[in-house]
C-alpha cells in the first residue's frame, strides 16, 4: 500500500511540476504532454522487459493485449482492466472504470478538462510496453466521466473528446 501511495504522489508531482514550469515560461504547455508520454514510454519498456523475462512468447496481438490488461495492469495499478474490446483489425479499447490516477480528483465534471494531463504518462506506459513486445502503436485516452477512462491502442486511432 505504501508503494502505491508513493507512485500516486510521484505521478501527481511529475504532472504538476512540468505544467508549473511551462506556466513560468520554461516550456510550452503542449510539450508537457509529450514529455509525460515519453517518460511513460521509457518506463513501460523497462517494466515489460522485467515482467516478461520468464514468460513464453505470445501467440498473437490478442494474447499480448490480454497480458497488458491482466498482468501488467495488475502489477502497476493493483487491479485488472475492467473491459477489453477489439474490432479484430488492430484497434483495442481498454476500459478502467476506476482509474487510480484519477480517483484523487473530484468525481464531478469540474476537473474533466484537467484529466488528459494525468493520462499522458499512462498512454506512454502502454505504448512503451507494446513497443517492447513488437507492436508499434498509437495510444490515446478518453475520459467522459471521472474516474473512468478508456485507452485506445491501434495502428491508427481517431477519437473525439
Amino acid at each position: 500500500m505504501a508503494d502505491e501511495a508513493l507512485f500516486l504522489l510521484l505521478h501527481n508531482e511529475m504532472v504538476a511540476g512540468l505544467y508549473r514550469a511551462a506556466e513560468q515560461g520554461e516550456g510550452e504547455n503542449g510539450r508537457c504532454t509529450t514529455k509525460l508520454e515519453s517518460m511513460g514510454f521509457r518506463v513501460g519498456q523497462g517494466l515489460i522487459e522485467r515482467f516478461t523475462k520468464d514468460t513464453a512468447r505470445f501467440k498473437d496481438e490478442l494474447d499480448i493485449m490480454k497480458f497488458i490488461c491482466k498482468d501488467f495492469w495488475t502489477t502497476v495499478f493493483k487491479k485488472q482492466i475492467d473491459n477489453l474490446r477489439t474490432n479484430h483489425q488492430g484497434i483495442y479499447v481498454l476500459q478502467d472504470n476506476k482509474f487510480r490516477l484519477l480517483t484523487q480528483m473530484s468525481a464531478g465534471k469540474q476537473y474533466l478538462e484537467h484529466a488528459p494531463k494525468y493520462l499522458a504518462f499512462t498512454c506512454g506506459l502502454i505504448r512503451g510496453g507494446l513497443s517492447n513486445l513488437g507492436i508499434k502503436s498509437i495510444v490515446t485516452a478518453e475520459v467522459s466521466s471521472m474516474p473512468a477512462c478508456k485507452y485506445f491502442s491501434g495502428y491508427l486511432v481517431i477519437s473525439s473528446f
